[in-house]
């Protein structure tokens, strides 16, 4: 258990530092065009980056970050190198004044903690058997996707504001606002989806008949988990009228939750009986198997109990399990109270998680100032100069803040992704569903602090170096920035703010003139950018054996 507070307490400082390491990102145009001091740009951005805690609540990119790596090399020391690592590269970065990518550090660490550790446990094996391949290579894709799509939806913003014709400014931006609404709500409808699949068990039963395609219970439990997750999937049409609790509530009248309660009683006592940290001592160690089968075995022989929990009640069925099992009397007042299950409430708490109702009509709100301000200079006053610079310093503080809360819900969530591996990999939780709410409100808050702290050297770089940025184009950038932000952490997809307002800001340069950017500091955060994973994986390797000889 000291192990794993060590963790968390690193993980923690972790967050802290990527907040003051990343401060540049939300607050260097918003200091170089002059709207805030650096401490009011810092106040202003930290209260924004815990915001983000109150809007995003599916922790998809939390998920993704804890599971790059194979569940079966996730240990407690990998996950302490791989934050080692992560925390030297990121102070190494930020003492040299260079805007690399903390997310992509965390990754490159963690999954090079883990490769070592494969390689000294279990000799060469494949790098495709210790890491999640698909994950690292959509975390590797977005290096270049999200400077890229950050570029162009800056370049798009900065063309469309400069436009003359006021009326046409405004169709275009109303035609692209709506595409943006639809967007969302096919992003909500795909994390409803995802959500009800993980509910039904599809995931978990595929992977468990691929690995042992010719096992007949396991083709049988896909079959039932694909056929409920197909009867259920209609009513999530209902969801915008009729809300989580009554879609919950139609699906358990049509699908029977007998069988979910059943693997839901039967996962709480493997989490008791440390079923998966047993799974790994036996993978390392053939001779604790046939102990392990027998503790397996002794489970899956209470599945008479666990049918009848309706009628014996939650408290005897705990102290049934806890005597067959052995268990201790605090095991069994945990029990008492983890078997008092609610199928239905636990399906509506996962469709809300995926409604991103909130994030679509902020951004709605956004735009509508946008237009009203455009209508207010261009139309009801006569336009200068100074009234257009005024009007996007002004705007500026609108998009500084949601570039903050993109990027508090994107980065506090990766180290959530770190704890909750910990946690799981402990025997604490068993999935990344089950993490406690001091979690994610710790990981806010202490982004939010290392933001507060600041970051002035990045603050340099990234406000002047690239490309001297006016108030106009600084709204340009951070616009951008935000909404490519909120479209991957939709997605799920760990990417670096950092690379993100890179690309924004590099847009708004060139929408000027290509030569207004300069190359020669973009051609070198390019290279530090692709350095981060492989260095922070080679670094973390080290440090991995250097953590063997003491743990």
């Amino acid at each position: 258990m000291t192990l794993v507070i060590v963790i968390i307490a690193l993980a923690l400082i972790f967050d802290y530092i990527n907040g003051f390491h990343d401060a540049a990102n939300s607050i260097a145009t918003v200091v170089s065009t002059k709207v805030l001091t650096p401490l009011q740009a810092v106040l202003w951005a930290a209260v924004f980056n815990f915001a983000a805690f109150f809007i995003f609540k599916d922790h998809a990119v939390a998920n993704t970050i804890g599971k790059t790596v194979i569940d079966t090399y996730i240990t407690l020391p990998v996950i302490l190198a791989g934050l080692i690592a992560a925390i030297f590269w990121n102070l190494l970065t930020w003492w040299y004044g260079i805007p690399s990518s903390s997310s992509h550090t965390l990754i490159g660490g963690f999954a090079g903690a883990a490769v070592a550790h494969a390689y000294l446990t279990k000799g060469f094996v494949a790098f495709s058997s210790v890491v999640e391949m698909e994950k690292i290579v959509k975390t590797l894709l977005f290096i270049f996707l999200a400077p890229m799509i950050g570029m162009l939806i800056s370049m798009f913003i900065a063309l469309v504001t400069i436009h003359r014709n006021t009326w046409i400014k405004i169709g275009i931006i109303a035609a692209v606002s709506a595409g943006t609404w639809v967007m969302f709500i096919r992003f909500q409808e795909n994390k409803m989806d995802e959500n009800i699949q993980k509910f039904f068990r599809v995931d978990k039963y595929k992977k468990e008949f691929e690995k042992t395609p010719t096992d007949k219970k396991a083709a049988e439990k896909l079959a039932k988990a694909k056929s409920n997750y197909e009867k259920a999937k209609p009513f999530l049409t209902e969801y915008p009228s009729d809300g989580a609790e009554t879609v919950a509530k139609n699906i358990a009248a049509i699908v029977p939750f007998d069988e979910l309660e059943v693997s839901k009683l039967k996962d709480i006592v493997s989490k008791t009986a440390k079923i998966e940290s047993k799974k790994k001592e036996a993978f390392y160690n053939e001779s604790k198997k046939p102990a392990l089968d027998s503790l397996v075995a002794k489970i899956e022989g209470l599945k008479p109990l666990f049918k009848s929990h309706r009628k014996i009640g939650a408290d005897s069925l705990a102290i049934a399990v806890s005597h067959a099992m052995n268990f201790s009397g605090a095991d069994e007042d945990k029990l008492k109270k983890s078997f008092k299950i609610n199928l239905e409430k636990d399906l509506s708490k996962e469709l809300a998680k995926a409604d991103n109702s909130f994030l679509r009509y902020s951004l709605l709100c956004i735009i509508a100032i946008f237009v009203l301000s455009y209508i207010y200079i261009e139309k009801l006053r006569k336009p200068s100069a100074n009234r257009t610079a005024n009007m996007f310093k002004k705007l500026q503080l609108l998009s500084s803040a949601a570039f903050s809360l993109g990027h508090g819900g994107n980065d506090a969530q990766k180290v959530m992704g770190i704890i909750g591996a910990a946690l799981i990999a402990n025997g604490n939780i068993s999935d990344f569903k089950d993490l406690p709410n001091w979690v994610p409100l710790a990981c806010y808050g202490a982004i939010g602090l290392g933001t507060l702290s600041g970051g002035w050297k990045i603050v340099k770089t990234m406000g002047t170096r690239i490309t001297k940025v006016t108030p106009l184009e600084g709204v340009s950038a951070e616009t951008a920035g935000a909404v490519t932000l909120f479209m991957t952490e939709q997605m799920g997809i760990p990417v670096s703010t950092t690379h993100t307002i890179t690309g924004s800001i590099i847009g708004v340069g060139a929408t000027k003139r290509l030569s207004a950017v300069r190359w020669g500091v973009t051609r070198n955060l390019l290279v530090a950018w692709l350095l981060t994973i492989p260095v922070s994986a080679a670094v973390a390797g080290l440090v991995y054996l250097l953590v063997r000889l003491f743990i």
